[in-house]
């Protein structure tokens, strides 16, 4: 368990998005927040409660049930100097504001030729395990992880929270952030006190091995790192990166990595046909092919459209520690 230190304290996930969104508000007057309930209700997980009392309708801004306009207005908002965190309240709500986050905000610095930049974030939860069903559990990395231009940053851990998130604020260009809903309350851990930043794109080796490298993020990288435990109480040594940015991807400790226990597995809550792990599995196959002893593997989402909000569906559209472990298994031993 997370013990916290004088310069630092102890923390689930929500509350290290809600502290760091407050010290941003406090220390920086061109950051505000805006989004659907993000006002008086404080957001349906209270991540901005009473955060509209102390900095007031100007910087804390409900805005109407039309994610275009909330990313299209902090599209324009970021181009005159401001810093705007734009709330879509569930990632299953982002696809009308396509257009604004890849159409306009991604490729803000390249049609201006450098004139303009776009200093926003776009903050959304997302992921199963919640019994969330077909309108509450999607995964939407892979469908922006095609456009440069942006940034996608997916972190576990709370203090990976704080510094990504703070990075992102920092962050000359358009950032999606994407926070797994399942580890809101459910992960704790300690974060550092003060302005604390993570560089974007540099991903974290939780749990080092020699046998098999496990690549995950967000949710999976719990389950990935309780069954590599399993697996190194019966003499296996599995390494787990959690890549926490999936654009730009840390692809130096990848190839680290597989060269070193010449196998790879990856996992990911997505769809498994043209997931990130796709991306991850080329990118291997081209650059360190003859270092591998086995074929790359992946393990993800069956291709249906949706997770069922039946257990039974949710549970096998999902993976799992076990799952994860036997998948290992198979690995190690190939």
């Amino acid at each position: 368990m997370a013990v916290a230190t004088s310069s630092s304290q102890v923390l689930n996930n929500v509350e290290a998005v809600r502290a760091t969104l407050y010290e941003a508000l406090k220390n920086d007057d061109k950051v505000l927040i805006l989004g659907e309930d993000v006002g008086n209700r404080g957001n349906v997980f209270l991540i901005t409660k009473d955060f509209v009392k102390e900095f007031g309708t100007e910087r804390i801004i409900d805005t109407p049930i039309a994610e275009a306009s909330i990313v299209g207005i902090a599209v324009g908002m970021a181009m005159e100097g401001l810093r705007p965190i734009a709330e879509i309240q569930f990632a299953d709500f982002i696809y009308p504001s396509f257009n604004q986050i890849v159409g306009e905000a991604a490729k803000t610095r390249y049609r201006s030729n450098g004139e303009y930049t776009c200093p926003m974030v776009i903050r959304t939860p997302y992921g199963g395990g919640v019994r969330g069903a077909l309108s509450h559990s999607v995964s939407v990395e892979a469908l922006f992880y095609h456009v440069p231009g942006l940034k996608i940053v997916v972190p576990s851990f709370p203090a990976d929270v704080k510094g990504l998130l703070n990075a992102a604020i920092d962050d000359p260009d358009p950032v999606l952030f994407l926070e797994h809903k399942k580890t809101y309350r459910l992960i704790k851990g300690e974060v550092p006190d003060g302005h604390y930043v993570i560089p974007i794109g540099k991903a974290d080796v939780k749990k080092e091995g020699s046998q098999l490298t496990v690549v995950s993020y967000g949710l999976y990288v719990h389950w990935a790192l309780e069954a590599a435990n399993q697996l190194e109480s019966e003499g296996m040594s599995v390494e787990v990166i959690d890549l926490r940015s999936v654009r730009p991807m840390d692809r130096t400790a990848i190839l680290q990595s597989v060269r070193k226990t010449r196998k790879l597995l990856i996992i990911h809550e997505d769809n498994k046909f043209g997931g990130i792990g796709a991306e991850i599995s080329a990118m291997v196959a081209e650059e360190a092919l003859f270092d591998l002893d086995a074929p790359i593997r992946r393990l993800a989402a069956p291709d249906v459209p949706a997770m069922g909000y039946a257990m039974p569906l949710e549970e096998a559209y999902m993976s799992s520690p076990a799952k994860m472990a036997d998948a290992m298994r198979e690995m190690v031993k190939f």
